[in-house]
């Protein structure tokens, strides 16, 4: 058995749980990073929206 922790989306989602996964991830409060990810998202010119659409398709969903 690998003790290898991997990124899931997460249940505790506003749209698709991308930010919830990472604060789980991390073991960081999912308020904190969603305010991180829309500080960043607004301070790079939105850049920030296709790197979430990215990680949605990307990161595989938590059952």
């Amino acid at each position: 058995m690998s003790n290898e922790r991997k990124i899931y989306r997460s249940s505790d989602r506003v749209i698709a749980g991308v930010c919830g996964g990472i604060a789980e991830f991390f073991d960081l409060d999912p308020t904190l990073v969603r305010l991180v990810y829309a500080f960043f998202t607004v301070t790079t010119i939105f850049s920030g929206v296709i790197l979430y659409i990215i990680a949605w398709l990307i990161v595989p969903r938590k059952y």
